[in-house]
């Protein structure tokens, strides 16, 4: 949705030359399931796709009723699952959930903040991406003391394990959003962003560039800054590494593309900080991304590991991943929807998509 149609072909094969076989797409439309449909049956070279329906807040339903009409008549679009965003009552969240258990659709995305996470795993929402209203939920205070802090993490995260909802935390473009980096810098240190048409990166520089200036230096400011940034970024690692600690499910994702979030490129960025900061092993980073999400799908028959008999999406790689996260980018080829490309052909094309997005 965030892309010019021209380049929409060129993108779903940059997560295909990343490894990224599979792909939750949470802000769907109908011309994303003719997409989906189209890769599934072959006609287009791309990764799995998972389409969510058009997000649902108190805007587009503001009364139970309207609630239950979009959520009956996504189902009957065909989505795969629902997105909620905030700004939605109680009571219309709920009417949601219930038509959606009925129907037999999950519902992820956001949390709305009337709503808070508790009352999103009570509700059973299948996940929650981004680790939405989870800072709000610990209710801290300036003089909360660090131990206490941590008490209530462990508490939430224990929660969260109980209830078995899905966390997607998008660590690594919720550290874009937060650090102090400006917008051209970031052009420059991220190479991946010439595959991308100019005029999308030059608007990301705006965008970033405005985060980094007053008023976004706000606690609960997705733009916050300094010494704030440095605490809620501080907030996310400490809640990840509970939720982790906890057992509760975790699902490896990047709201890709988004801001200096490259489809694919990102995913190796996440998987390192997985890592380097959150404590998983190389093995459990890249299980987050593979058999956790066969589990989140429901799709263990068919997905998630190697087998005979198992959908024919894998990466091969030059060096073993488990020694060292980065070998994850050393690509000897992939197979995607049982069509093997090597990395000479990876390599081609991907020179063809940067030639083509300068143009854009």
């Amino acid at each position: 949705n965030y892309l010019p149609d021209a380049a929409k072909a060129d993108v779903l094969f940059l997560y295909v030359a990343n490894g990224v076989t599979t792909v939750r797409a949470m802000l769907g439309n109908p011309e994303a399931v003719t997409t989906r449909d189209a890769i599934a049956a072959g006609t287009l070279v791309g990764p799995k796709l998972y389409v969510a329906g058009p997000a649902l807040n108190g805007k587009v339903a503001p009364t139970p009723p309207d609630a239950e009409r979009l959520v009956r008549e996504q189902k009957t679009a065909g989505y795969d699952l629902l997105k909620v965003l905030g700004g939605m009552p109680p009571e219309v969240y709920a009417a949601l959930m219930n038509t959606a258990r009925a129907l037999k659709i999950d519902v992820g995305g956001h949390v709305p903040g009337e709503v808070g996470v508790r009352g999103a795993l009570a509700a059973g929402q299948r996940s929650i991406d981004h680790l939405d209203q989870y800072i709000p939920a610990l209710q801290l205070a300036p003089d909360t003391s660090r131990e206490e802090e941590d008490r209530r993490i462990a508490e939430i995260a224990r929660l969260t394990a109980k209830s078995g909802t899905w966390n997607v935390p998008t660590m690594y473009l919720w550290d874009l959003f937060h650090n102090a980096e400006t917008g051209e810098t970031l052009r420059k240190r991220l190479t991946e962003t010439r595959y991308l048409p100019r005029t999308m990166i030059d608007e990301w520089v705006k965008s970033k560039n405005g985060r980094l200036r007053p008023p976004n230096d706000t606690p609960s400011g997705v733009g916050a800054f300094g010494q704030t940034g440095v605490r809620v970024m501080d907030l996310r690692r400490r809640i990840a590494r509970a939720l982790k600690a906890a057992n509760a499910p975790i699902a490896l994702g990047t709201d890709s593309p988004q801001m200096f979030s490259v489809p694919g490129f990102s995913t190796h960025r996440e998987l390192k900080l997985m890592v380097d900061d959150l404590g998983y092993t190389p093995y459990e980073a890249i299980e987050s991304g593979t058999r956790s999400v066969a589990q989140y799908f429901g799709t263990t028959s068919e997905t998630g590991t190697i087998a005979q008999g198992k959908r024919a999406d894998l990466i091969l790689l030059e060096a073993n991943p488990l020694t060292n996260i980065a070998h994850t980018e050393r690509r000897a080829g992939v197979m995607a929807n049982g069509r093997w490309f090597p990395e000479s052909e990876i390599r081609k094309r991907l020179d063809e998509i940067a030639a083509r997005a300068g143009q854009m």
